[in-house]
């Protein structure tokens, strides 16, 4: 296939500095939960960006110093000479494809605790740390003599960045994790000295610290300039129009500028809240200040989109931390024509919340993402079979679908049954819920890979018994049967089943999805999954007239999702919509007319009027199908839900490993499937 021209703008060289982009595909700076902990594993993961066509491969925030310490998170850290070597391995990875290595230098300033290093954390002006579980930390303003040292710090992680191969060493100023964003801001710059007061004034550090830069390292090394252009704060923090005017005090200084929005939250916005393309209105100013690249982000996944802004000056290359990650080949997929194959992102952030959890990136349509080096998986490519099988995949769901596709990738012969008239399982009815209709490109990619395939065959209403797996003689059946919401309110809180009257009226998502409402108007919502389900159905049902109270034991509605940068959003949402929520309470019984709730912390008993109650509790397996199937002598296993129930992602990541280790020898119980990094002891 042939790539249509109206795509070629796309694949135009740009010059950074003393450097030219090979196309116009800028992956920029993200976060995976691996950092200095999994360097390894991280630089295959930005080797396979490259790999994919990204012209330029940035690293996540590298700490500068010792006093620039964000632990819990693992990010990368320069804190010495002894940190070149990992940064190297990353540099080399991205260059091995012919990409630029870009790294984010960055001092976190006040949202650092420094709880690793116990050093006082440092900022513009006094003020508590910003951390995410409110440590008891405050971060004392700087001296002059502190900006010395900031400056000196930041100059010699430039250096080492530059002995360690890097082609673009970034200055910081985004998401309201850098100190220079936090100089910039009236939100957090009280100062009344040469570094606080007017914009020149605050700009001061930021266009020292290009200077610096550029100084140090501007022969060989471009400079970019990640940036914040909106607080959300109101008059008290960074407007668009005041950001303008920064850029446009020096514009011409740094070798490209990287627009963000401020915090994290609103810069990496949900397909839930949020379209393709959102920051436009944010960042669309700045190109008519500045003759350098500018970078953008927005979730970009239509390549028409991607010219559009290109065209329209809103930007020079197309900026992607998530697109990026779902289909590291996105790139070379536009450039080769096969759109179709391009796997989008879903905008689910189920990649942001393994930073939150400090364990390794992953992603719900890639499950190779954080996997290249651990297991050797690579997003489009797969060891052929050993030998002739045939595969039967009972289960068109998430993750049926994703062994069936890379099953029948190896070359196998793949049958693919499933009861429901449709494909796609909990996706196909997760998708119509309000807000996620972007979760059916789950589905919807798989569907279009194993139709090419002639070697997969798809047949819905077809409900399987042991006689008709027999019958059908395959070589081994693997068992994606999905799970179901229980009903009888066992899950975190209460781990036995709790009271319910038998003349209640009590659901379950599934019987919401299936269609199924509450008989009476007023519905208590006992979300005891802290996830985006409970939160989604209350939507559902506020918006179809019912009233509506969520229940959860957690301090507030769908906890999880604090992980996901959309717990205050849904919150909002929710309470704009009329919806109560009862926090630090439980549903311990439900009888006709109303429920118990009880408190968390004191175990007090109080009675709330309800006609009816849905439960968004915990999930068990539907495996009654894999249990029958030992004394019929049939070779079966189980994925994805069936086997134990858990996100879309880790469905499809069990259907994934099913396909990759498929015909290999069982590994024993005590051996590790996957490679680990390990710390060599030292003096």
């Amino acid at each position: 296939m042939t790539r249509d021209p109206r795509y070629d703008i796309l694949f135009e060289p740009v010059r950074i500095g003393p450097h030219v982009a090979r196309n116009r595909f800028f992956q920029v700076p993200h976060c995976n939960g691996m950092g200095h902990r999994d360097a390894s594993a991280l630089a295959a993961m930005r080797g396979m960006k490259a790999e994919g066509g990204w012209a330029v491969v940035c690293t996540e925030m590298v700490e500068i110093h010792h006093t620039a310490d964000v632990s819990p998170y693992v990010e990368l850290r320069l804190w010495s000479d002894h940190d070149i070597p990992m940064l190297a391995r990353i540099a080399e990875k991205i260059h091995e494809h012919s990409s630029l290595a870009g790294i984010e230098l960055c001092h976190s300033g006040y949202t650092a605790s420094n709880l690793w290093s116990r050093e006082v954390p440092i900022a513009a002006s006094p003020m508590p740390t910003g951390s995410y579980f409110n440590d008891p930390v405050e971060a004392r303003g700087m001296d002059k003599e502190d900006i010395r040292n900031l400056r000196r710090a930041h100059r010699k992680a430039a250096l080492r960045s530059k002995e360690a191969g890097f082609d673009l060493v970034y200055v910081y100023a985004g998401h309201g994790l850098g100190i220079f964003q936090h100089f910039l801001s009236r939100a957090t710059n009280f100062r009344t000295d040469e570094y606080g007061g007017s914009l020149e004034n605050r700009a001061r550090l930021l266009r020292e610290v290009i200077e610096d830069t550029k100084d140090a390292v501007g022969d060989t090394c471009a400079v970019p300039v990640r940036i914040a252009m909106h607080e959300f704060q109101g008059s008290a923090g960074l407007e668009t129009a005041e950001v303008e005017d920064a850029i446009a005090m020096m514009a011409e200084l740094p070798d490209l500028w990287d627009l963000s929005l401020s915090d994290w939250s609103k810069d990496s916005q949900t397909s839930r809240f949020s379209e393709e393309g959102f920051q436009e209105p944010y960042i669309k100013g700045v190109k008519k200040l500045t003759t350098k690249p500018v970078v953008g982000v927005g979730r970009y996944t239509s390549p028409d989109a991607m010219v559009r802004v290109i065209k329209q000056g809103i930007m020079d290359m197309i900026g992607a931390a998530r697109p990026s990650i779902a289909d590291p080949f996105l790139p070379n997929k536009i450039r080769d024509g096969r759109l179709d194959d391009i796997r989008e992102c879903i905008g689910c952030n189920i990649c942001v919340t393994h930073d939150f959890t400090m364990s390794p990136l992953r992603c719900t349509q890639n499950p190779s993402m954080g996997e290249e080096w651990r297991r050797g998986w690579h997003p489009e490519e797969i060891r052929t079979k050993h030998e002739d099988r045939h595969i039967l995949v009972i289960g068109a769901g998430p993750s049926g679908l994703e062994a069936a596709r890379a099953l029948g990738q190896r070359g196998y012969q793949v049958t693919v049954a499933d009861k429901a008239s449709e494909a796609g399982g909990r996706v196909a009815r997760e998708c119509r819920l309000p807000g996620l209709s972007a979760w059916g490109r789950v589905r919807d990619w798989r569907l279009l890979q194993i139709g090419k395939m002639p070697n997969v065959s798809l047949y819905l209403e077809s409900e399987m018994s042991p006689e008709t797996i027999a019958e059908l003689g395959a070589d081994h059946v693997l068992l994606a049967t999905g799970a179901t919401w229980l009903r009888n309110g066992r899950g975190r809180h209460f781990t036995a089943p709790i009271g319910i009257a038998p003349d209640a009226d009590v659901l379950t998502p599934d019987d919401l999805m299936a269609g199924r409402r509450p008989r009476a108007k007023t519905v208590t919502i006992f979300d005891d999954d802290h996830y985006y389900m409970g939160g989604v159905l209350a939507e559902l049902l506020r918006k179809e007239d019912h009233e509506v109270t969520l229940v959860t034991p957690a301090a507030v509605a769908s906890s999880f999702t604090k992980a996901s940068l959309e717990q205050k959003v849904i919150q909002a949402r929710l309470i704009t919509l009329g919806v109560k929520i009862i926090a630090n309470k439980a549903v311990s019984a439900i009888a006709a007319d109303h429920v118990t709730l009880d408190c968390v912390f004191t175990g007090e008993a109080s009675e709330l009027p309800a006609g009816a109650a849905v439960l968004v509790t915990a999930r068990t397996p539907v495996d009654e199908l894999w249990r029958q199937l030992p004394a019929k002598g049939i070779a079966s296993t189980r994925a994805g839900d069936c086997f134990g129930p858990g996100t879309i992602a880790a469905a499809v990541h069990s259907g994934r490993n099913f396909a990759e280790t498929f015909g290999t020898p069982a590994l024993d119980h005590l051996e590790i499937p996957f490679r680990r990094e390990v710390t060599a002891l030292s003096d």
